[in-house]
């Protein structure tokens, strides 16, 4: 019998140092049992233990419960077997239970429960036990010192740790690396390399939780990447580097992956002799985060074929995001295969999750759905992950929103995460009252004063077009705003029309609030200076940018680019282009648009032509058949045709609906049916296009049965089709059909009708000789008339010699826009036409002595290609 006690006590101790299962645990207990070893408390003590490290809790309080007498170190053990399962609770309640009722603890005792206390970051008991550290005499334990430090760390209170550290009398490694690794923890990787300094010239000699430690504080800041390279050089000379499986190299690994520095990474990787799960882990993290995405999947699969470490969680959840970013599903599926195969933790929610990312930005929504349905465990992230894909999906929103009510059913508290996902699911007016349900929700959760959360809600609005909303959200918040609340304003503003204030809001951000626009902020306000044709403020930003030093970026130019030519300074617009610095693709875009919009298509044709460098895109190809619209120019246009075809871009429904133009108004109208007929989509754009085109070439009748077959295939009518379907009507004198849809737009179709419509109908009905009814259409209308209205009443007196009417017309005209030459020309013709020649002098003297100059117009033919 004492030889099988002696046996069973040195099994117990190889116990400490073996992986284990319960089975064999189990039938340790059993010898010890029949040995009578059980009776002794080290031994009891010593199955505990290995029954924690087995997370077989149950047996492990079962011994410990049957334990007649117990001592300080059976109390110690079961109350780490719960902190080492992750059990903090019943660890915290056995400790109160040990106070009480057997009524004696040591420095152990109040280690384990430290460390129990820094993981569930628990600050107020963590101050008490060191309270009772201190009133017990401990305080010049070293080793509960170096607990108090992390457990401060942990929980925040950096300043405690400090206070600590500093009244130590005697620090070991591990009081210098809890100071290293706390810095860092909280934030404060100046400091950790601070400690790691003053642990330099101190006599404890820098180990490896040391160097890993100071290594990840040097990949937070780009300053420390030259102290991070020195570091790495005692790495070399302390002998750490070749180590086997040491931390420090996969810290090395990090450290330059988080500078960009990949090629060294990868030298550091391969040298290493022995790989473990987190080499590859780092190799891989590193290459995703540099944009590598190939070459991570590449070393993902070769961690699959040649290591002997296969991936674990941690890999997979590193690897399945480069599958959504480069939207390879397949590939996303086969790893999804391969946790399956592994039997990687069904309950390991990060993986599941990952894998419900994926699905849903690879546009897999059933999968997804089934996926999340199916998991064994849910979390808020699971949640969260489904609200927000379903919610960027416009076909999904109303299921985003369902999902969001049936996670409130559940035990789960939302998150400002949460309401962040659920709100891009409110995209229209119609949604606003969702999205001020979800306003109220962060306001009752404490959400709605964080600058996320404005940030947020700002766009919410702005997408629902309740702009007054989001101003009145903006101004309560002043407090809280940063740039990007700003730039969220200000592009609402330029978007919705809203320009002027768009500029205001950029000079009381600068100006009162003292906040420093940056390139997005730029772009959105010169796009207001563009559209109303504001030169000075424009070139006053022009200023700011050159000050800044923000010129160089590549959006604020071509932004400064579109600018100029709004404002109609094209010698700007060149200079900014032709200046030294980047150009993309947008860059000779906005050139090629700028001279299309100022009539200047041969100057467009021209750059086309030396856009050597990039290859158009379909905006580059839809301005430069709108030059060839201009200019009538039919034979490029077929070029640029063909150039569609070879690069299969005749799908593209901007690009069919400028094949249409361009070849109605450059005389092929059978070939712009057929480019609007064989087009696979055909957007309002395009339908716009072919109603303008029947149109324009007289074909009346044709634009009306178009329009009919349109609204018949449910395509929502704009404000674009009614002034091609009106012109349409104005052309073919179909002045009854054009009366009727001038009357159903209102009142059927919710269109309010614009300038445009008017001068429409009052061209319709000048061309048809009904002058009176003409005038008595544009005295009648709700608001005041606009000059084009009068201007194209006054060409229907021209045409039909109608003196007193233009003479009218044209007095008025006179006072509205006493610039526009064309006017006095009109009125000249008229007085001549009735051999009134005094006057027609007279007209024509006005013209010369107020310096006016009526635009020359002018003819195109194509002879011999050119």
């Amino acid at each position: 019998m004492p030889q099988r006690t002696a046996i069973v006590f040195h099994i117990l101790k190889l116990l400490k140092y073996t992986s284990l299962d319960t089975g064999l645990i189990a039938s340790i207990h059993c010898l010890s049992v029949k040995s009578d070893t059980i009776s002794d408390l080290s031994a009891r003590t010593s199955l505990l233990t290995a029954y924690a490290r087995a997370h077989d809790l149950d047996s492990s309080m079962a011994l410990f419960d049957e334990a007649v007498a117990r001592d300080v170190i059976i109390w110690n053990a079961i109350i780490n077997a719960f902190v080492l399962n992750c059990h903090f609770q019943t660890s915290i309640a056995l400790f109160q239970e040990m106070v009480k009722g057997f009524g004696e603890y040591d420095s152990t005792t109040l280690v384990i429960m430290l460390s129990a206390l820094s993981r569930t970051h628990n600050l107020r008991p963590g101050t008490a036990l060191h309270g009772m550290i201190i009133k017990r005499c401990f305080d010049l334990d070293v080793y509960l010192c170096n607990a108090l430090i992390d457990m401060y760390a942990k929980c925040g209170d950096w300043n405690s740790s400090e206070r600590v550290f500093g009244g130590m009398e005697v620090k070991d490694a591990t009081s210098w690396n809890s100071m290293i690794n706390g810095s860092l923890y909280n934030d404060f990787p100046v400091k950790s390399v601070f400690y790691f300094r003053e642990m330099s010239h101190s006599f404890v000699r820098a180990d490896e939780v040391s160097l890993s430690g100071v290594i990840s504080a040097c990949s937070y800041l780009e300053e420390l990447f030259v102290f991070g390279e020195s570091v790495h050089g005692w790495v070399i000379k302390l002998g750490y580097q070749g180590i086997p499986l040491s931390s420090v190299s996969n810290s090395l690994i990090s450290f330059y992956s988080r500078h960009g520095d990949v090629e060294t990474a990868e030298v550091i990787f391969k040298r290493l002799v022995h790989r473990n799960v987190v080499s590859w882990n780092s190799m891989i993290s590193g290459l995703v985060e540099n944009g590598r995405f190939d070459q991570a999947l590449d070393f993902f699969r070769e961690m699959q074929k040649t290591s002997a470490t296969q991936p674990d969680s941690v890999t997979v959840v590193t690897v399945i995001p480069v599958c959504s970013e480069l939207n390879l599903l397949h590939q996303g599926k086969s790893i999804h295969g391969f946790t399956i195969r592994r039997e990687l933790d069904p309950m390991d929610c990060s993986i599941a999750n990952s894998l419900l990312d994926m699905h849903l930005k690879c546009d897999d929504i059933a999968t997804a759905n089934l996926l999340f349905r199916t998991m064994p465990s849910r979390d808020l992230i699971s949640w969260n992950t489904m609200i927000s894909g379903y919610s960027r999906n416009m076909s999904l929103k109303r299921e985003a929103r369902f999902l969001l009510c049936e996670l409130l059913q559940t035990d789960l508290e939302c998150s400002l995460a949460t309401l962040l996902a659920i709100l891009p699911a409110c995209t229209c007016p119609k949604d606003v009252s969702f999205g001020k349900a979800v306003h109220c929700w962060m306001l009752k959760f404490g959400f709605a004063n964080t600058v996320l959360a404005v940030n947020a809600l700002l766009l919410m609005y702005i997408n629902c077009e309740d702009i007054t909303a989001s101003s009145v959200l903006l101004k309560s918040m002043l407090s809280v705003s940063d740039v990007i609340s700003w730039n969220t304003i200000i592009v609402g503003y330029v978007q919705n029309g809203y320009c002027k204030e768009a500029l205001e809001a950029f000079a009381f951000m600068c100006c009162s609030l003292l906040l420093n626009p940056d390139s997005i902020t730029l772009v959105s306000v010169l796009s207001a200076c563009g559209h109303l044709e504001l030169l000075f403020h424009g070139c006053l930003i022009h200023a700011f940018t050159l000050k800044s030093s923000m010129d160089g970026d590549v959006r604020v130019r071509n932004a400064l680019i579109t600018m100029y030519f709004r404002c109609q300074d094209i010698v700007s617009a060149e200079s900014v282009f032709h200046v030294d610095g980047d150009q993309n693709l947008c860059s000779w875009t906005c050139m090629i648009s700028g001279y299309v919009q100022n009539k200047e298509g041969e100057r467009a044709l021209e750059i086309f032509r030396h856009m050597e460098d990039f290859v158009p895109n379909e905006i580059s190809i839809v301005g430069i058949l709108c030059a060839c619209t201009q200019l009538g120019n039919l034979r490029l246009g077929k070029e640029i045709n063909g150039h569609v075809f070879r690069f299969e871009l005749q799908t593209n429904a901007f690009i069919s609906s400028a094949l249409v133009d361009m070849y109605s108004k450059c005389g092929r109208l059978d070939t712009a049916i057929r480019v609007f007929e064989t087009s696979a989509e055909k957007s309002i754009s395009s339908w716009n296009s072919m109603i303008s085109a029947y149109g324009f070439h007289g074909h009346g009748r044709q634009a009306i049965v178009l329009f009919l077959k349109m609204c018949e295939l449910g395509v929502k009518a704009t404000e674009s089709t009614f002034i091609a379907l009106l012109s349409a009507c104005s052309h073919s004198g179909l002045v009854d059909e054009g009366w009727k849809f001038y009357n159903l737009m209102s009142e059927k179709f919710g269109i309010k009708p614009t300038v445009e419509h008017h001068v429409c109908m009052v061209d319709m009905l000048g061309r048809a000789g009904r002058l009176g009814e003409a005038y008595e259409f544009a005295k009648k209308m709700p608001d005041k008339p606009e000059p084009g209205v009068w201007g194209a009443l006054l060409s229907a007196c021209n045409d039909h010699a109608d003196l007193k009417l233009g003479k009218s017309i044209g007095e008025h005209l006179f006072a509205f826009e006493p610039e526009n030459a064309g006017y006095y020309v009109t009125v000249s013709n008229l007085y001549a036409y009735y051999g009134l020649w005094s006057d027609a002098v007279n007209i024509r003297s006005m013209i010369r002595d107020r310096g006016l100059v009526k635009p020359a117009g002018c003819s195109a033919i194509d002879v011999l290609n050119r």
